[in-house]
């Protein structure tokens, strides 16, 4: 999985703020689906917020998200 990350996200041109937002995992998976969505691509939203509910930790889920955004 590191290496993916090391690739870059597959959707560079969304980025979405996490420093100094609530670290609640359904808090950080509405603020990539939300702008995943606003970015126009709804498909890629929909398949995060499954992969997501599927995270068995709080560190997989953050990793999945810098595998889908630019995160600042």
């Amino acid at each position: 999985m590191e290496s993916d990350i090391q690739q870059g996200p597959t959707h560079p041109e969304v980025t979405v703020q996490l420093s100094g937002e609530d670290g609640n995992a359904y808090h950080l998976i509405g603020l990539v689906t939300r702008a995943l969505r606003q970015a126009g691509h709804r498909e890629a939203a929909s398949e995060f917020t499954r992969d997501a509910m599927q995270s068995e930790s709080h560190d997989d889920l953050l990793q999945l998200i810098m595998r889908t955004v630019g995160t600042q």
